[in-house]
Protein backbone atom coordinates (compact mmCIF):
# COMPACT_ATOMS: atom_id res chain seq x y z
CA UNK A 1 0.00 0.00 0.00
CA UNK A 2 1.41 3.24 -0.93
CA UNK A 3 1.50 6.16 1.40
CA UNK A 4 -1.13 8.07 -0.66
CA UNK A 5 -3.47 5.35 -0.50
CA UNK A 6 -2.87 4.58 3.15
CA UNK A 7 -3.81 8.29 3.95
CA UNK A 8 -6.78 8.51 1.73
CA UNK A 9 -8.23 5.63 4.62
CA UNK A 10 -8.68 8.77 6.69
CA UNK A 11 -10.39 12.27 6.09
CA UNK A 12 -7.94 15.31 7.15
CA UNK A 13 -4.17 12.61 7.11
CA UNK A 14 -1.98 13.50 7.45
CA UNK A 15 -2.60 16.04 9.62
CA UNK A 16 -2.76 16.01 13.46
CA UNK A 17 -3.71 18.55 16.01
CA UNK A 18 -1.90 19.44 20.33
CA UNK A 19 -2.40 21.54 22.17
CA UNK A 20 0.34 22.63 24.41
CA UNK A 21 1.21 24.58 27.60
CA UNK A 22 4.30 26.98 25.99
CA UNK A 23 6.91 28.14 28.85
CA UNK A 24 8.41 30.99 29.32
CA UNK A 25 10.68 32.68 26.49
CA UNK A 26 13.78 32.09 28.58
CA UNK A 27 12.76 28.10 29.51
CA UNK A 28 11.92 27.71 25.41
CA UNK A 29 15.28 28.83 24.52
CA UNK A 30 16.65 26.58 26.83
CA UNK A 31 14.89 23.52 25.13
CA UNK A 32 16.02 25.07 21.97
CA UNK A 33 19.53 25.00 22.74
CA UNK A 34 20.05 21.31 24.58
CA UNK A 35 17.43 19.89 21.37
CA UNK A 36 20.03 22.21 18.73
CA UNK A 37 23.39 20.63 20.59
CA UNK A 38 21.89 16.80 20.26
CA UNK A 39 20.90 17.43 16.65
CA UNK A 40 24.45 19.13 16.20
CA UNK A 41 25.96 16.09 17.66
CA UNK A 42 24.54 13.21 17.48
CA UNK A 43 21.33 14.22 14.83
CA UNK A 44 19.09 13.62 16.98
CA UNK A 45 15.71 14.89 15.83
CA UNK A 46 12.49 14.20 17.09
CA UNK A 47 11.95 16.78 20.46
CA UNK A 48 13.43 19.40 18.26
CA UNK A 49 10.84 18.56 15.68
CA UNK A 50 8.68 20.15 17.85
CA UNK A 51 8.70 24.02 18.99
CA UNK A 52 9.19 23.64 23.05
CA UNK A 53 6.19 22.64 24.52
CA UNK A 54 4.48 20.61 27.49
CA UNK A 55 1.75 18.47 25.73
CA UNK A 56 -1.95 18.62 27.14
CA UNK A 57 -3.06 16.73 24.12
CA UNK A 58 -1.44 15.87 21.34
CA UNK A 59 -1.38 14.21 18.44
CA UNK A 60 -5.38 14.01 17.96
CA UNK A 61 -7.11 13.43 14.61
CA UNK A 62 -9.34 15.98 13.77
CA UNK A 63 -11.16 17.02 10.73
CA UNK A 64 -13.34 19.64 12.33
CA UNK A 65 -12.15 23.15 11.14
CA UNK A 66 -9.78 25.06 12.79
CA UNK A 67 -12.60 27.29 14.54
CA UNK A 68 -14.15 24.49 16.09
CA UNK A 69 -11.41 23.55 17.70
CA UNK A 70 -10.67 27.00 19.06
CA UNK A 71 -14.12 27.60 20.80
CA UNK A 72 -14.06 24.12 22.90
CA UNK A 73 -10.91 25.15 24.03
CA UNK A 74 -11.86 28.81 24.74
CA UNK A 75 -15.02 26.98 26.37
CA UNK A 76 -12.66 25.00 28.79
CA UNK A 77 -10.50 27.93 29.44
CA UNK A 78 -13.11 29.99 30.95
CA UNK A 79 -12.36 30.58 34.46
CA UNK A 80 -8.94 28.86 34.47
CA UNK A 81 -6.08 31.11 35.89
CA UNK A 82 -2.50 30.99 35.26
CA UNK A 83 -0.27 28.92 37.29
CA UNK A 84 3.40 28.59 38.59
CA UNK A 85 5.30 25.65 36.80
CA UNK A 86 8.27 24.35 38.66
CA UNK A 87 11.34 23.18 36.95
CA UNK A 88 12.98 20.24 38.73
CA UNK A 89 15.60 19.64 35.66
CA UNK A 90 16.81 16.82 33.25
CA UNK A 91 14.79 13.36 34.21
CA UNK A 92 14.33 10.39 32.76
CA UNK A 93 11.20 9.87 30.54
CA UNK A 94 10.60 6.65 29.05
CA UNK A 95 12.91 5.85 26.76
CA UNK A 96 14.55 9.61 26.20
CA UNK A 97 15.34 12.63 28.76
CA UNK A 98 13.05 15.89 29.72
CA UNK A 99 12.83 18.77 31.92
CA UNK A 100 10.42 17.50 34.47
CA UNK A 101 7.87 20.18 35.16
CA UNK A 102 5.56 17.86 36.85
CA UNK A 103 5.62 18.51 40.10
CA UNK A 104 5.43 21.19 42.68
CA UNK A 105 8.76 22.56 44.00
CA UNK A 106 8.79 19.64 47.31
CA UNK A 107 9.75 17.34 43.91
CA UNK A 108 7.02 15.07 45.25
CA UNK A 109 3.79 16.30 44.55
CA UNK A 110 1.92 16.67 41.50
CA UNK A 111 1.20 19.59 40.10
CA UNK A 112 -3.26 19.50 40.16
CA UNK A 113 -3.28 22.57 38.42
CA UNK A 114 -1.93 21.15 35.56
CA UNK A 115 -3.13 17.48 35.45
CA UNK A 116 -6.58 19.62 35.77
CA UNK A 117 -5.71 22.03 32.66
CA UNK A 118 -5.10 18.82 30.44
CA UNK A 119 -8.28 16.84 31.79
CA UNK A 120 -10.16 19.77 30.83
CA UNK A 121 -8.55 20.38 27.50
CA UNK A 122 -9.13 16.55 26.38
CA UNK A 123 -12.62 16.61 27.51
CA UNK A 124 -13.60 19.76 25.29
CA UNK A 125 -11.54 18.62 22.24
CA UNK A 126 -12.70 14.53 22.35
CA UNK A 127 -16.15 14.77 21.11
CA UNK A 128 -14.16 16.19 17.69
CA UNK A 129 -11.42 13.62 17.64
CA UNK A 130 -12.46 11.02 14.70
CA UNK A 131 -10.45 7.43 14.12
CA UNK A 132 -7.25 7.04 12.48
CA UNK A 133 -5.99 3.82 10.41
CA UNK A 134 -2.27 4.07 11.69
CA UNK A 135 -1.09 6.05 15.17
CA UNK A 136 -1.96 4.52 18.90
CA UNK A 137 -4.44 6.67 20.55
CA UNK A 138 -3.33 9.70 22.75
CA UNK A 139 -5.85 9.92 25.34
CA UNK A 140 -5.51 11.64 29.00
CA UNK A 141 -5.22 9.65 31.57
CA UNK A 142 -4.66 11.67 35.24
CA UNK A 143 -2.81 8.22 36.66
CA UNK A 144 -0.19 8.59 33.76
CA UNK A 145 0.18 12.34 32.41
CA UNK A 146 3.33 13.53 33.29
CA UNK A 147 4.20 17.02 32.46
CA UNK A 148 7.24 17.75 30.60
CA UNK A 149 9.38 19.91 28.12
CA UNK A 150 10.57 16.74 26.13
CA UNK A 151 14.80 17.06 25.35
CA UNK A 152 15.60 13.65 23.20
CA UNK A 153 12.82 11.45 22.78
CA UNK A 154 11.80 8.92 20.14
CA UNK A 155 15.19 9.21 18.12
CA UNK A 156 16.28 6.58 21.20
CA UNK A 157 14.08 3.90 20.28
CA UNK A 158 15.93 3.91 17.28
CA UNK A 159 19.55 4.24 19.44
CA UNK A 160 19.12 2.93 22.49
CA UNK A 161 23.04 2.62 22.68
CA UNK A 162 23.05 6.02 22.80
CA UNK A 163 21.28 6.73 26.19
CA UNK A 164 23.95 6.58 28.62
CA UNK A 165 26.28 8.82 26.73
CA UNK A 166 22.88 11.45 25.58
CA UNK A 167 22.10 11.48 29.15
CA UNK A 168 25.61 12.35 30.30
CA UNK A 169 26.06 14.56 27.42
CA UNK A 170 22.85 16.81 28.62
CA UNK A 171 23.74 16.55 31.89
CA UNK A 172 26.81 18.61 31.02
CA UNK A 173 25.83 20.96 28.87
CA UNK A 174 25.51 24.35 30.60
CA UNK A 175 22.42 25.71 29.76
CA UNK A 176 20.60 27.80 32.43
CA UNK A 177 16.75 27.73 33.04
CA UNK A 178 14.57 29.29 35.40
CA UNK A 179 13.25 27.16 38.14
CA UNK A 180 9.76 28.55 37.68
CA UNK A 181 7.93 29.72 35.10
CA UNK A 182 4.10 30.87 35.06
CA UNK A 183 2.17 28.82 33.24
CA UNK A 184 -0.23 31.18 31.42
CA UNK A 185 0.29 30.63 27.59
CA UNK A 186 -2.02 28.07 25.97
CA UNK A 187 -1.63 27.06 22.54
CA UNK A 188 -2.96 25.09 19.39
CA UNK A 189 -0.56 23.22 16.44
CA UNK A 190 -1.15 21.45 13.80
CA UNK A 191 1.50 18.83 12.77
CA UNK A 192 1.89 17.07 9.77
CA UNK A 193 4.09 13.62 8.41
CA UNK A 194 4.35 11.50 5.96
CA UNK A 195 3.91 8.36 8.13
CA UNK A 196 2.38 8.73 11.49
CA UNK A 197 3.01 5.01 12.04
CA UNK A 198 6.44 4.92 11.42
CA UNK A 199 9.51 7.07 12.22
CA UNK A 200 7.16 10.05 11.87
CA UNK A 201 9.79 12.80 13.13
CA UNK A 202 11.64 12.78 9.77
CA UNK A 203 9.28 14.11 8.30
CA UNK A 204 7.23 16.23 10.71
CA UNK A 205 6.38 19.86 10.47
CA UNK A 206 3.69 22.20 12.37
CA UNK A 207 2.23 25.44 11.75
CA UNK A 208 1.09 27.43 15.30
CA UNK A 209 -3.18 27.74 14.65
CA UNK A 210 -3.77 29.68 17.84
CA UNK A 211 -2.90 31.16 21.32
CA UNK A 212 -4.77 31.49 24.43
CA UNK A 213 -3.58 33.38 27.40
CA UNK A 214 -4.53 32.68 30.98
CA UNK A 215 -5.51 35.71 33.05
CA UNK A 216 -3.37 36.08 36.54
Amino acid sequence: MTVTERFAEAPGDPYRYGVYLRPDPTTCAAVTAVTGQLRAQYGLVSAGAFPPHATLIGSQHITAPDREIVAAVTDALAGVPAFDVHNAGVRNLGVGFVYDVHHLADGVTPNEAFVNLAARIDKAVAPLVTPAPNPAEHRFDADTFRAHLSLVSHDLYVRPDLSGEVEEYVRGLPVPFPETFAGDTVTLYRTRSDDWSGRWWNTLTWEHRHTWRLPG
